[in-house]
């Protein structure tokens, strides 16, 4: 079954908190706590799955971008 997607106006988001605490948010809000290194996972409704902090690509506003660090020099002498 296809996740349903509320309006763009009132999307929430499920966050986990690095304590482990649940909740919902704004896509805003969500943003500032990324900012602020109090998420440990949230939602991604559009992959119908959590993305992990630090593991996971994920996009801060319109084009930056958090999650790991590849050095491609390196991978490219594998």
């Amino acid at each position: 079954m296809a996740p349903s997607f509320p309006e763009d106006s009132d999307m929430v988001i499920k966050v986990k908190y690095k304590n482990n605490r649940f909740d919902l948010v704004k896509g805003e809000v969500l943003d500032l706590l990324l900012e602020e290194g109090k998420i440990k996972q949230f939602y991604r409704y559009s992959e119908d799955r959590w993305v992990t902090v630090g593991r996971d690509p994920i996009r801060m506003g319109r084009s930056r971008y958090l999650g790991r660090t590849i050095d491609v020099q390196q991978t490219n002498r594998q």
